[in-house]
């Protein structure tokens, strides 16, 4: 009789009927969403474990001599969760949130971003737990390069290749293919992404996250039957993601209709100039003062009555408290884990069209990886260039996980997870297990 490895059902978590213990715990609804796919995939056990377990986990201890002579000491993570289709690839934040289960949670959405566009990466995250607003740029510095060393076994181009995330940029990445390539004698580019384009970085990768999101927010537009020119859209958060989606969509004849940042949420009906947000907000270093839209508050601009809503700041901001309030057709995830597993069912209930973090933000990657293949060729693509492969790949595989979802009947975030997790595991029955 043939052995049956499939997973027993009542095994598995199913996000839509299970309670949650902690709604707003990062890895755990990662972990729930990874459960309902897997299920439907009849994953076998064995990689089922092996897929629900991140592959290193690095705690490192970080002493900063401050500017007033006074020493602190910082804890920094980095997590390699899988890397069994190419080098881990992830970003490094500096907040004071950050904790070790959010780094793994990050680290394994980086791995099925990476498997959904179908880019030779695994998926890595890092952060260091400080206020970097506290912080001047030589402390900044040590910090970066205490840190760098501190995980310096980790990286490499073949290994493991940061590149910015949270509170952390161009410069910083500078600062960490510096201290590696001292270590190892010899300038390695290739060791991080997101860098300046002088130190090789890419063109066009600054706007790519907020890109890529234009890109499938107008295939999901098309796909459900709505016009492009008039779309109303209602975007949370104004860094690198949302103002250049906002740009962009505006650009395509979007009316942005709503912006906000950590500051002030804003909405004028008629439409936003966003060019002019975005200098504003550029000069005073925030949207507050703005004056040509109206104070709302940042829970009204979630549930606004319009076409598009595109949160691309914080994560658990659509959970169960407000998930029925959301009036969007369409929600395109520009931040990571912008919406809680458990208010995944009330959303569909709703019908409103998810298209889930590790597709809508993995243009930010994609770029990323057209950066490292530009560093080990020694050889760099011009802007255009870039935003026609990066359109390729996003209209690509926002296709792959539409036929899916259509042949499995599941909502986009679930086929998603399923085509992820599928491309993943695929890879490990090829390599088998080393012993």
């Amino acid at each position: 009789m043939a052995t049956d490895y499939r997973i027993p059902a009542h095994k598995l978590v199913r996000p839509d009927k299970d309670r949650f213990l902690d709604e707003e715990n990062p890895f755990e609804a990662m972990m729930s969403r990874f459960d309902k796919a897997a299920e439907l995939l009849d994953l076998e056990p064995g990689l089922y474990k092996v897929l629900r377990q991140a592959e290193k986990q690095v705690i490192v201890s970080i002493p900063v001599m401050k500017d007033n002579g006074e020493v602190e000491v910082y804890e920094g993570y980095r997590v390699l969760y899988n890397t069994s289709r190419g080098p881990a690839k992830g970003g490094i934040r500096f907040d004071l949130q950050v904790t070790l289960e959010e780094v793994k949670a990050l680290a394994a959405w980086m791995t099925w971003k990476c498997a959904v566009v179908n880019i030779p990466f695994g998926g890595a995250k890092g952060g260091v737990r400080c206020d970097p607003q506290a912080m001047s740029a030589p402390e900044l510095e040590k910090l970066t390069r205490r840190y760098t060393s501190g995980i310096i076994n980790m990286l490499g181009p073949d290994s493991d290749v940061p590149a910015p995330d949270v509170n952390t940029n161009e410069r910083v990445m500078a600062w960490v293919m510096d201290t590696y390539s001292m270590h190892v004698g010899h300038t390695v580019t290739a060791v991080v992404t997101g860098k300046p384009v002088e130190l090789g970085g890419s063109l066009g990768r600054r706007e790519a996250t907020g890109r890529g999101c234009m890109i499938v927010t107008k295939e999901a537009l098309k796909h459900l039957g709505m016009p492009v020119k008039g779309t109303t859209v209602s975007i949370q958060g104004f860094g690198n993601v949302g103002s250049v989606a906002a740009q962009l969509l505006a650009r395509e004849g979007c009316k942005i209709v709503a912006i906000g940042d950590r500051s002030v949420s804003l909405h004028n009906a008629k439409g936003i100039d966003i060019d002019d947000a975005i200098a504003y907000a550029k000069k005073h270093r925030s949207l507050e003062g703005f004056d040509k839209a109206d104070k709302i508050s940042g829970a009204d601009l979630l549930t606004l009555d319009v076409d598009v809503l595109l949160p691309a700041a914080l994560e658990n901001v659509i959970t169960t408290k407000n998930a029925r309030d959301i009036k969007a057709r369409i929600i395109c995830e520009g931040a990571n884990g912008p919406t809680t597993a458990a208010a995944d069912s009330v959303l569909d209930e709703n019908g409103i069209f998810v298209i889930p973090d590790i597709l809508a933000n993995a243009g930010g990657v994609t770029v990323s990886y057209f950066e490292w293949v530009q560093d080990r060729g020694g050889y760099f693509w011009p802007e255009d260039l870039v935003n026609e492969r990066l359109e390729t790949i996003m209209k690509r595989s926002f296709e792959d996980v539409l036929d899916l979802s259509r042949q499995r009947r599941v909502n986009m975030r679930t086929a998603s997870y399923m085509l992820a997790i599928s491309r993943v595991a695929s890879v490990h029955r090829l390599r088998g297990i080393y012993a």
